[in-house]
């Protein structure tokens, strides 16, 4: 039997990152002591008061069905918080609630893209971008971008790559695999080159909350950038809610009805008491919030600071996010295979940088999951890897 041209296009090395991943899995099911940092699934419990809101929705009957676009009382939290933390002026209007990030990502490129049109991505990118653009029949037009330079990219990169089929910038600051945020200098290049060429501006922002140094911009408060830019945000990083699978889209009034329209053919919202449970996570100043970020800026620093004494490796610094990218070059094998030894020689689950594309060829995405006891145990089998891999080859 025939499947559409579509399968094809969701599918190639971004689905099969996941494969070492399922591996893992597959080892702990065994038995096997396996150290999984290989997916950005915190390790956190949601905060109490998050959970207390869901249920008390729950068992006030809040099961039917959702407002489409998001309540109106989740959606002013939103266009609240967001700005206080960009300065750019919205309202309820502007914003609408999609069940992750993930899905805004995906219903923004359908509203977007037509076939042919071309997205310009700095890579290394998230895994599901080329999927997610190859779904609408558009094209990404992959921007490389130097582990020298901390992974951030250089907007004469992106100028000289703008044809008359270029229809948007993805962009995801601070970014993922890397973790490296742009700085204003950076932003302002960008949003000039969008205005110069009349293109969209795709900011993935899901990272935001968990910056550890420099200063997040939201480049939609740049002047012209307002109507050219969705902004995509969510729950899950910040306050540990990857499960409730709860995120959002802001921009342009008229790309909020077009969004409306999509989740209407596909989605039809999400649940009541979830809306509920994420207002108040945006609406109170959670001590566990600050904890988690706090704690993840220390497993950062114990990470680089362990692996970077070990011969054969050095961990770049991110500035932001919940993974460290790890240079293994040195040891002689490429980032696929020496993630495959370090799961089945040593335990620990970690991907490939390849995946991501191939300015991070050579390089493992280290997961800051697990707690700082087992992460130290984790840089210990690493580093034992590596050595073990340059011993082997001076024999």
């Amino acid at each position: 039997m025939r499947y559409s041209a579509l399968t094809q296009r969701i599918a190639g090395d971004g689905a099969a990152a996941w494969q070492i991943h399922d591996r893992a899995l597959q080892l702990r099911e065994q038995g096997v002591d396996v150290l999984l940092l290989s997916i950005g699934d915190p390790d956190f419990d949601t905060p109490p008061p998050i959970v207390e809101a869901a249920v008390a929705s729950l068992l006030a009957g809040d099961t039917h069905y959702p407002a489409i676009r998001g309540s109106q009382g989740l959606r002013d939290s939103i266009a609240r918080r967001h700005q206080q933390r960009s300065g750019q002026v919205v309202d309820a209007d502007h914003v609408i609630v999609m069940p992750g990030a993930q899905c805004a990502v995906y219903s923004v490129a359908q509203c977007l893209l037509d076939p042919g049109d071309e997205v310009i991505v700095a890579e290394p990118m998230y895994v599901t971008y080329e999927g997610v653009i190859g779904a609408c029949g558009a094209k990404v037009v992959a921007v490389p971008v130097r582990p020298d330079n901390g992974f951030r990219v250089d907007p004469a990169d992106i100028a000289v790559r703008i044809t008359e089929k270029t229809r948007a910038i993805l962009l995801n600051s601070p970014n993922n695999p890397s973790g490296a945020n742009l700085s204003l200098a950076i932003w302002r290049e960008l949003a000039a080159l969008c205005v110069r060429h009349d293109l969209w501006l795709i900011s993935d922002e899901v990272y935001s909350e968990l910056l550890y140094e420099g200063e997040h911009i939201s480049p939609a408060s740049l002047p012209g950038m307002a109507e050219r830019t969705t902004t995509i945000n969510s729950l899950s990083k910040s306050h540990a809610m990857s499960g409730w699978r709860v995120g959002w889209v802001i921009g342009p009034k008229s790309m909020a009805e077009h969004l409306v329209n999509l989740s209407m053919c596909m989605l039809f919202g999400i649940p009541e008491f979830i809306q509920n449970a994420a207002q108040l996570a945006l609406d109170e100043d959670l001590p566990e919030v600050a904890m988690m970020r706090e704690e993840y800026r220390q497993r950062r620093d114990l990470v680089c600071a362990s692996l970077n004494q070990c011969p054969g490796l050095r961990a770049i610094r991110p500035d932001g996010g919940m993974f460290v990218m790890v240079d293994v070059r040195q040891t002689g094998l490429s980032a696929q295979h020496f993630a495959e030894r370090l799961l089945e020689g040593y335990g620990v689950s970690v991907l490939a940088g390849e995946a991501f594309g191939p300015s991070a060829a050579g390089h493992i995405r280290l997961g800051l999951v697990v707690d700082q006891l087992k992460l130290a145990d984790a840089c210990r089998r690493i580093a034992l890897c590596a050595m073990d891999l340059l011993e082997a080859r001076r024999a």
